[in-house]
């Protein structure tokens, strides 16, 4: 396994790769801290693919002023030490003026599917998601780019965003994991308490209602909204952001629920933590969840 730093290094690579050695690549894009989710997706990169590339970067361009990149948890040596147990063959590091050269000026919006839920709570994030992934895509050239079910708004972008731009890639999105508890994986769970990571099992449990409420006929997104937000509010520690119920492709938001897929999507603060997490409504055999059982 290599660790590149630098942009042109990662094109060379992957240049030769593809012209000379005619083999197929895998990115996974990640911000480190690297956890089962992420693992998930290195593993079915690697039964996919003949090289898996993983990018550790924790972009500046998609936090707000007020939100946590300065204490967002990095340790490359760990993550470097779990991925070398995966066969992945490159590691992509590069400090932040590789990705954003000085002058930078160019950046990717995603019209309509950027401007709602978390594009609300979180003004500019897709811009600066959309423009990382960009410059990833044309760096590392994948045949395939692997994303979480969890962060669902992003995925849905990404996937436009690739198809408008005509990017050679096939995105692939995979099922989210879960602790036991049902809490979705994520990094920004180092940063609850054990009483906060015991309330935060709230959401999976609201989210689990809904389902149930639409497996039992119920049809009105005012409803199933009232379900979630009703059952994560009578948790004393937490304070819901927002309920949204839209098309799962479309991400246009539902009054009635028919027989399209559709996506219920949280987020929720516990103290100054804030989650995201999610679940598919008819969704057919596909599973929306892996929940991950501790030995």
């Amino acid at each position: 396994m290599e660790i590149i730093n630098r942009r042109k290094r990662m094109s060379s690579v992957a240049r030769k790769i593809r012209r000379e050695q005619d083999r197929t690549i895998g990115l996974v894009p990640t911000m480190g801290a690297l956890h089962e989710g992420h693992l998930s997706l290195v593993r079915e990169a690697r039964r996919m693919c003949d090289v898996v590339v993983v990018s550790v970067f924790v972009n500046p361009t998609q936090f707000g002023p007020d939100e946590d990149f300065r204490r967002y948890p990095r340790d490359l040596t760990k993550d470097t030490a779990l991925l070398t147990d995966y066969n992945v063959d490159y590691i992509f590091a590069p400090p932040a003026e590789e990705i954003y050269p000085r002058n930078f000026s160019t950046y990717i919006n995603v019209e309509g599917l950027s401007d709602q839920m978390e594009g609300v709570s979180r003004p500019g994030h897709f811009r600066g998601v959309a423009t990382v992934v960009t410059i990833l895509l044309n760096v590392v050239r994948p045949d395939f780019t692997f994303f979480g079910q969890k962060d669902a708004q992003q995925a849905v972008i990404i996937k436009r965003m690739v198809r408008d731009l005509a990017f050679d890639t096939e995105v692939i999105v995979l099922p989210t994991v879960r602790e036991d508890s049902g809490l979705a994986m994520s990094s920004r769970n180092l940063y609850l308490s054990s009483e906060e990571q015991q309330s935060a099992t709230v959401i999976h449990r609201a989210l689990s209602k809904a389902k149930e409420a639409f497996k039992d006929g119920e049809r009105s997104a005012n409803r199933l909204t009232e379900i979630v937000r009703s059952t994560i509010e009578a948790e004393p520690r937490a304070r819901v952001d927002y309920v949204n119920i839209s098309d799962s492709e479309t991400l246009e938001k539902l009054e009635k629920l028919d027989d399209r897929p559709t996506l219920i999507a949280v987020a929720v603060y516990f103290g100054k933590t804030r989650l995201i997490d999610n679940t598919i409504l008819n969704s057919g055999k596909k599973k929306d969840a892996v929940t991950l059982t501790k030995a």
